[in-house]
Parts: C-alpha cells; structure tokens; sequence
C-alpha cells in the first residue's frame, strides 16, 4: 500500500540522519540514569520508607521520566517531517504525484510511529531487567507502556501537525514543543478555577491521562483521549496540506 511505502521512506530518511541515533542512544543514557537513580533509592530507603513495590517507585518512575524525556526530543524528530519538504519546495513535487494528502499525512506518521516504537522497545529493556533478581506487576507495567505509546503517538500528531504550518524546522519544533507543554501542565490552570472548570482542564491533560495509566488503573477514558488527540491533529494536518494543496 501507498502509506506503507511512505512510511518506510520516512523511517529510512529519519535513519540515516545522526539526529535519530543520538537521540535513541541519549534518551537511553538519560534513562539508565534515572532507572538507576530510582532503583538504589529504593534499595536503600524501600523497606523503610514502606512504598507500595518496586512496580510503583522504580518502573512507573522510570517510565514517567520517559515520557518528560521523549517529549523534550520528539519535537527535533517531527520538525522535519513537513516543514523540510517545503523549505527544499518538494512538497508539490510529492502532492503532484498519484497520492492522496491523506495518504501522505498517514504514512509519515506511521513512520514517525515506528521510530518510537523501536524506541519503546529499548526502553522496555530496563524495567524487564528488574526479572532477574526479583518480580514486578506485569498488569502495571503493560498499562505504563500502553500509555507511554500512546503518549508518542499523540506527540508525533501533534508535531505532524505543526510541522505543516511553517517551512523553518527550527520554529515547528518550538511551536511543537510549546503545544506539548501546554497539554502537559494544563490541569495547572484549573487549579485555581471552578469544579467544571477544573475537570476540563484536568482531562485536556496529558500528564494527567498518563499518570492513571502509569499506576495501573486501565481506562477507557484515558484510550479515547489519546485517540482523540491523534485523530484531531491528523485531520488538521490533512486539512493544512489540502489548503496548501489548493493554493498551489
């Protein structure tokens, strides 16, 4: 199919930049560093302190700074993806030929997606290397990666998205990044607001659905969010490229 086909020459142009293999390797260095962090913590301070388990202070703590990690480096993988092919004017060249914008925009993000999936895998290795010397909750762990997917997959929509709206990558991955930690740190606003006012911004959040799914608790709610995030800003996408397409 027309999409597989783009989506594999954006994971191969993505992999032959060595901006995608210094992030893979620095978001891992940082990871370690913090998994480590967080396992001699609780080493020293587990059994007194009383935690809940190493599933909820080593695992999810790790994943949560995964997720802070890959949202501060997502925005130099997605700045590309449209952005480029403007500012190098190949983005007429691709909508003149047979494929459709909506072909287009859902190829280049399945190669975007398949990047973070190989990055999920990575990450995964290090809360499986807690098996060797003890167990963890493998429910919790699954619904800290489902929400950890979903998360980069709602940031590389999002980044889709803004790429589509300058021809400078450097100003669509600030514009990116800004979105993001908008979504981030929204439930923040309503702190200081009225009940409904509040429970609107607590759910626009993003660290708000990430941390139920951190902890275990798997919600139909939380999966229609992150869906939603992603169809909203595919269809913006597709809408942005059609208005180019238009125009030009």
């Amino acid at each position: 199919m027309t999409i597989f086909a783009i989506a594999r020459h954006e994971l191969r142009r993505l992999y032959l930049t060595p901006l995608a293999w210094i992030i893979l390797a620095l978001v891992q260095f940082l990871l370690a560093i913090v998994f480590f962090t967080l396992l001699n913590n609780y080493l020293q301070l587990g059994a007194q302190q009383g935690v809940l388990g190493i599933t909820n202070t080593v695992v999810a703590g790790a994943l949560q700074s995964a997720g802070l990690i890959v949202l501060l480096a997502a925005p130099f993988l997605t700045m590309r993806l449209f952005s480029e092919e403007r500012r190098s004017e190949t983005l007429t060249l691709l909508m003149s030929a047979p494929v459709t914008v909506t072909e287009l925009v859902l190829g280049k993000f399945l190669g975007m997606v398949t990047f973070f999936t190989c990055l999920l895998l990575l990450i995964t290795l290090l809360p499986l290397s807690l098996l060797l010397g003890t167990s963890i909750d493998p429910g919790q762990l699954a619904c800290g990666l489902i929400g950890l997917f979903l998360l980069m997959c709602s940031i590389s929509a999002i980044g889709l998205f803004m790429s589509t709206l300058s021809r400078q990558p450097p100003v669509a991955a600030a514009s990116t990044f800004g979105v993001i930690f908008l979504l981030w740190i929204i439930h923040i606003a309503g702190a200081t607001g009225n009940e409904r006012v509040s429970a609107v911004f607590s759910y626009l959040s993003l660290l708000r659905h990430f941390n139920n799914l951190l902890s275990g608790m798997f919600s139909s709610v939380d999966v229609i969010y992150y869906l939603l995030v992603i169809i909203t800003f595919i269809l913006l996408g597709i809408w942005r490229l059609d208005a180019l397409r238009t125009c030009s």
